[in-house]
């Protein structure tokens, strides 16, 4: 009887903690830190996923992380989010599902890991967070590294579109005057002396953010600025009004999206970016060097 009780007890205890462990992933931040990743890295649900190229990938990554390189695996042949069905097969095949606890990270940009996530969410999947470290010697440091591809065990990953999450070029313009725009792009794009597309400047009414401010550069690995100093940068930004993000091919606005999010605001992605705005002739632009 005794040994019974000694059983129920300790089984009880490890459904709580298993259980407290769950809830716990379910607040996931946005932003998670080394401290974070230690505590968690054995977690049987972690999803590490690396965004760097593979080439980079292959020359020393953090132990269990894939290999999703993001300029090529995030877009489709016009820039814009790929088909779903290849998304499903590509998150399938990183052995991510439903109660998966994902952390991307990619080569101190953060703008791959940051689209990464922005899609992930917009799929239905919001437990995932952004590693604040970038890969360099603070992750070498604290974390196994090895140089072997990682291949994980295969799940089933279930698509469940938000589409608040993101906005088309017919949306962005409706919005112009009535919601906050947001350009991530760097100021010489915004301005109109630079452009990737066949016209200069920016779309009317929007403000420049540049995603670079999100983050400082270090020789041991880029990180993410902390909150209190990134809710300094944006804090004229008011919180009254929903916010599409855009940049030139949506993943530099994805990185404000993370921060943004997190900071308390309603924020969601305008896919095709400038891109798909700049060249078009028949949708409104201003541009400021002229």
């Amino acid at each position: 009887m005794k040994l019974f009780k000694t059983i129920f007890l300790t089984l009880l205890f490890l459904t709580q903690l298993v259980s407290s462990n769950l809830k716990n992933d379910e607040k996931i931040s946005a932003i998670v830190t080394i401290d974070w990743l230690k505590t968690n890295l054995n977690n049987p649900n972690l999803v590490l996923v690396d965004l760097r190229e593979k080439d980079e990938y292959l020359k020393g990554h953090l132990k269990n992380a894939v290999n999703i390189p993001g300029l090529k695996s995030l877009f489709d042949e016009k820039f814009l989010m790929p088909k779903l069905d290849f998304l499903k097969e590509l998150l399938s095949n990183a052995g991510i599902n439903s109660n998966s606890l994902v952390v991307a990270y990619d080569n101190g940009d953060f703008i791959w890991a940051a689209r990464f996530y922005w899609i992930l969410q917009t799929l239905g999947h919001d437990n995932v967070a952004l590693l604040k470290v970038a890969y360099g010697s603070l992750l070498k440091e604290n974390f196994k590294i090895t140089n072997d591809e990682y291949k994980p065990v295969r799940k089933e990953f279930i698509p469940r579109v938000d589409n608040k999450k993101i906005q088309t070029k017919l949306s962005t313009l409706l919005a112009i005057g009535k919601k906050t725009i947001i350009d991530g792009r760097k100021e010489s794009h915004y301005e109109g002396k630079e452009s990737l597309a066949k016209r200069f400047g920016h779309i009317p009414t929007a403000l420049n953010y540049q995603c670079t401010q999100n983050y400082q550069v270090s020789k041991d690995g880029n990180s993410m600025k902390d909150l209190s100093k990134l809710e300094e940068i944006y804090k004229d930004i008011p919180k009254d009004k929903e916010i599409i993000l855009y940049c030139d091919g949506g993943a530099e606005a994805a990185l404000n999206y993370i921060v943004l999010q997190e900071l308390g605001y309603k924020v969601s992605v305008y896919d095709g970016s400038w891109l798909e705005w700049g060249n078009d002739t028949e949708v409104p632009i201003v541009n400021p060097s002229k």
